[in-house]
């Protein structure tokens, strides 16, 4: 899970880069909304659902785990 989590986020880096949108506001979504703006409200949506798969299943628990055995301690004196 850890490799496809960091190939999805270097994907979703190099994809940050979206340089094919800097000329030209065609095409209109909903005939309104530039490219780039509806191409970064899909790579805010992207990068919100990378960041909750990456707290899911990529955080540190030894570490939480770690700080609560320290407050346990600290209330025991």
């Amino acid at each position: 899970m850890g490799k496809l989590l960091a190939a999805v986020t270097l994907g979703l880096y190099i994809a940050h880069q979206d340089f094919w949108f800097w000329t030209t506001a065609d095409p209109l979504l909903f005939g309104f909304l530039p490219a780039g703006l509806w191409y970064h409200a899909l790579y805010v949506l992207a990068a919100s659902a990378l960041l909750a798969a990456l707290t899911k299943y990529a955080w540190p628990a030894e570490l939480e785990r770690e700080v609560e055995e320290m407050l346990r301690e600290d209330k025991r004196r």
